[in-house]
């Protein structure tokens, strides 16, 4: 299957944020968003980074509290590796468990259309397996 699979299920919304916004502001709008990770756009609209959870945490270890009060780009991560919708789940799956990261943006034709998450991609894995087996069990007990 592809990740256009996990988008058709999960939607497209994408919260964003701009690379000079405050880490104090982007906390609030992750927590009341209830995501882990914020995509960061360029005033032409590509994307300039990301920032998640584990980047903040780091730059409060690093440099205390007073970290909340510096941009987004002192602490998001520049070089952030995208999918494309044709991509198949188990390759990207590879890439996010390879590369240590939780949180992907999908693009296609240069266009932002989606963010997906390692959960997701975990959800969508196990509802596959579920699937396979249930059919399975159906074909050798003689119902399918």
């Amino acid at each position: 299957m592809h990740v256009s699979a996990i988008l058709k299920n999960k939607g497209a919304t994408i919260i964003t944020t701009r690379p000079d916004e405050s880490v104090s502001t982007v906390a609030h709008i992750l927590h009341g968003n209830r995501i882990g990770a914020i995509l960061v756009l360029n005033d032409a609209g590509g994307i300039a980074g990301i920032l998640s959870e584990r980047d903040i945490v780091r730059g409060l270890a690093l440099h205390g509290a007073s970290v909340m009060d510096k941009p987004v780009s002192s602490l998001m991560t520049a070089k952030v590796v995208s999918c494309t919708p044709t991509d198949t789940v188990a390759t990207v799956m590879s890439r996010m468990t390879e590369g240590r990261f939780r949180h992907m943006p999908v693009v296609e034709n240069g266009i932002l259309v989606g963010v997906i998450s390692i959960g997701d991609v975990v959800k969508f894995r196990l509802a596959e397996y579920t699937h396979e087996v249930e059919s399975l069990r159906d074909y050798v007990s003689g119902r399918g």
